[in-house]
């Protein structure tokens, strides 16, 4: 088959970067790799690494570069958030409460998605909100999955303890009563990308009149299952 655009450059370059995907190579092993003449693969690879396509490990060997791993994060917050809307609005329309998606942003989490309920008192976060992570079964989500140290570092000053934490891993959701703010409650569930990392929190909030005290009794499964169509959605790629 017939690999070639018809741009000679960007036809050379891909082989470079489809060499590299099976691990480091010396310049020696792209020429083996790819074909090309040695001048060619020494001057497109050291261009690559202009762009930090391509970056060089402790040996000097090309391996793939951290730009890479940038686009892909984008592609995938892009696919996150292509999936989210329908997600949402089912998860809302099937629980009756606001639905929200965050993401960790440093000490904080962002609301980077929302279906509101359309009538009745709201439990309204407008996408764009900023909420620190120290409180609400969101922060809880985001925090859980941590490494050990920048979790223990987070629980300085939370709401909830370590061993609330090793409950949500153990159960894969989390809830909140008044915790964020007085009078709302809250259930979350992990979004989990390729690498099976957290890298969101899919939630539904209201008033504790209408989740009780309880609200994982009334919401999880459904907040479960939505975080899991995100999931296979990441996983798919589409």
């Amino acid at each position: 088959m017939d690999n070639s655009s018809g741009v000679g450059v960007l036809d050379k370059a891909a082989l470079v970067l489809s060499a590299l995907e099976s691990g480091p190579a010396t310049l020696a092993g792209l020429v083996g790799a790819t074909g090309l003449a040695r001048p060619t693969a020494h001057r497109l690879a050291v261009a690559l690494e202009h762009h930090r396509m391509v970056a060089r490990d402790m040996q000097g060997r090309f391996i793939l570069g951290p730009r890479l791993a940038e686009l892909a994060a984008a592609a995938g917050e892009d696919r996150l958030l292509a999936t989210a809307g329908p997600v949402l609005t089912h998860l809302r329309d099937v629980t009756g409460e606001s639905a929200q998606l965050y993401r960790r942003q440093g000490d904080m989490r962002i609301c980077v998605a929302a279906a509101e309920r359309l009538s009745g008192l709201r439990d309204t976060v407008p996408v764009g909100s900023t909420l620190p992570m120290k409180a609400g079964s969101a922060a809880q989500i985001l925090m859980a999955w941590e490494e050990p140290e920048r979790l223990h570092r987070g629980l300085q000053g939370a709401r909830f303890t370590a061993t609330a934490l090793s409950g949500v891993r153990r159960r894969g959701w989390a809830q909140s009563i008044g915790e964020r703010e007085p009078g709302v409650a809250s259930v979350s569930a992990p979004v989990r990308g390729p690498s099976n990392r957290v890298v969101a929190s899919v939630s539904v909030s209201g008033p504790i009149e209408r989740l009780t005290r309880h609200p994982g009794r009334m919401h999880a499964q459904a907040v479960i299952d939505a975080a899991a169509r995100l999931s296979d959605a990441l996983r798919r790629g589409n």
